[in-house]
């Protein structure tokens, strides 16, 4: 029987987006680890179809709307991928894949809410269609279905969710407040990015090798692995956020930078700019120009201050650009962009208790597409 909505995503190279084309997988034992991953890749994708469907008309549209938008699977591929270190996808390693990206999805809709995210994968942001709470409330759905299909896996999978997604509250907490007197700003950012980002990356690539059977010295060094990946890729997403080809990116430059939103290139410049005046001058300029661009009347506070309104000065948009591709050629991109890559060397050098062969390959190629990538 076919499924009452349509597969999310399917496609015939689907393991690509973890690096593993047949110029770099040629021998046979590759092409069988992809063929297994893209087989897998599809039984998780009906699966979503059908565990993310709810009897109550407005939960089963807003659930899906994200799902049907479509998206790598990034994390559902590590899973079935580190399953090739055991039995390979049990159907226990598809239940948890199929969890992992159902929490994923999940922490999609509240993280729109918070950053305050007009599109999410081409679409409007679920808050723009429904509004903050219906948005909210969809991701509680998601993480509590999640939640059911982690718990029909046994005790084990129960805890694995449950810390995961603390450390998903913690780190949008921790982001939310910033640091406190006494941290220091990057080291507290880069801890925000290991909760956000790596924790689930860690436990999708965990769920493979616990849930196919796999030797459980492989477990640490994997976990490892999935939460260093996970800063550098989103190291990287902060590079990316400057880039000048809008076409390959889908933003505006410096997106993230215009809104306000902390990144690793500005924290770099701002503690540059205690010992450098030009990286002084560009921080000042930032923050005058760039990042107070997008302030409206609704801004300013009620009763609208209608004298500061006349009075900003907004600067043009070919300033603001300039700016922006100012920041990209600074020092403290290049340093996040050096950043990024000691990361993923870090992430591959903990996969050195592994066995050689197709999985470690897979698992090391991953992490320099990581790194590699434009958008």
């Amino acid at each position: 029987m076919k499924p009452s909505h349509p597969v999310a995503r399917r496609g015939s190279a689907l393991a690509a987006n973890l690096g593993l084309s047949e110029r770099v997988f040629a021998s046979a034992a590759d092409k069988a680890m992809a063929r297994a991953i893209d087989a897998g890749i599809e039984r998780v994708e009906a699966g979503l179809v059908r565990e993310v469907q709810f009897a109550d008309s407005i939960a089963d549209v807003s659930t899906r709307y994200l799902l049907e938008a479509g998206g790598k699977r990034v994390r559902p591929m590590l899973t079935l991928l580190t399953a090739q270190l055991g039995a390979g996808a049990t159907d226990d390693v598809i239940t948890a894949a199929e969890a992992i990206e159902i929490t994923h999805l999940g922490s999609l809709y509240h993280d729109d809410v918070m950053d305050d995210s007009d599109r999410r994968r081409g679409v409007p942001a679920a808050h723009a269609v429904w509004g903050n709470s219906v948005a909210i409330l969809t991701g509680d759905l998601l993480f509590a279905r999640a939640s059911q299909l982690m718990a029909s896996l046994g005790e084990r999978a129960i805890r694995m969710q449950a810390d995961t997604f603390e450390r998903l509250v913690l780190g949008q907490l921790h982001e939310t407040v910033g640091p406190t007197d006494g941290d220091d700003p990057i080291e507290h950012y880069i801890q925000v990015l290991a909760d956000k980002t790596g924790s689930l990356i860690a436990a999708a690539a965990q769920s493979g090798v616990v849930f196919s059977g796999a030797d459980p010295a492989f477990e640490a060094p994997i976990v490892e692995f999935g939460e260093k990946i996970g800063v550098a890729f989103q190291l990287i997403d902060d590079v990316i956020d400057l880039s000048p080809q809008p076409e390959e990116t889908g933003k505006v430059p410096g997106t993230d930078l215009r809104a306000g939103v902390v990144t690793l290139p500005l924290l770099r410049l701002a503690e540059m700019a205690k010992s450098d005046e030009a990286s002084a001058d560009l921080l000042a300029r930032i923050e005058r120009d760039v990042i107070t661009v997008n302030v409206t009347a609704a801004d300013l506070g009620d009763p609208l201050d209608t004298n500061t309104l006349a009075s900003r000065i907004v600067p043009s948009r070919a300033t603001v650009d300039a700016i922006v591709a100012e920041l990209r050629e600074h020092e403290a991109t290049r340093a996040t962009l050096a950043e990024a890559h000691r990361w993923a060397a870090e992430a591959v050098e903990a996969l050195a208790p592994l066995p050689e062969g197709s999985v470690k390959k897979a698992l090391t190629r991953f992490a320099e597409t990581v790194v590699e990538r434009h958008s």
